[in-house]
């Protein structure tokens, strides 16, 4: 049963939890792996007992390319954790991955959520989160909690070509 701290909360998998244990022991290893359905060939998250488009039950976990497209984004002022007051503002992204784009339609296309964090996996700071936007272009990082535990974030990919200005909520341009 994977369990450690993040940033003052208690995070564990249990045991009876089959699919995050096998999903958060491939992120442990920098691994990232997603549920692909035998039946329809769809990838999906979150991990799930069903595949959501063809209910079939059987699936292979299959390795994943952690690179896409900031699909929208919450940035956090007011963080509610102590532990995440000091890096207020942060940032989480739900990603459009490259891997199976705008299937099975663009409406349900494999999106994946997860914070902003700087190449080590640690929150992005404020200088970052501002450059981050709708359009941007992110990888995958993970950041250790304990032994056996990850959690899978997103930073900014530098080696892919980035918008000229990623759209952000207006009210952001203003400082506000």
């Amino acid at each position: 049963m994977p369990e450690g701290e993040y940033r003052g909360m208690n995070l564990t998998i249990l045991d009876v939890d089959h699919e995050n244990t096998a999903y958060f022991g491939y992120c442990a290893g920098h691994d990232f792996h997603l549920q692909q359905c035998t039946a329809c060939g769809l990838l999906r998250y979150p991990p799930g007992t069903a595949c959501p488009w063809c209910q079939n039950r059987e699936f292979e976990w299959t390795a994943v390319e952690g690179k896409g497209t900031v699909h929208s984004y919450g940035e956090v002022h007011q963080a509610i954790q102590p532990q995440f007051r000091e890096k207020a503002p942060y940032m989480i992204l739900i990603v459009d991955l490259d891997t199976q784009k705008g299937q099975p339609s663009e409406h349900e296309a494999l999106r994946v959520a997860g914070n902003l964090a700087t190449p080590d996996g640690d929150l992005a700071p404020p200088e970052l989160v501002k450059r981050v936007g709708i359009g941007s272009r992110v990888r995958m990082v993970f950041a250790d909690v304990a032994e056996g535990l990850s959690l899978p974030m997103w930073t900014l990919d530098e080696d892919a070509e980035q918008p000229d200005e990623p759209w952000r909520y207006p009210q952001e341009y203003n400082g506000v």
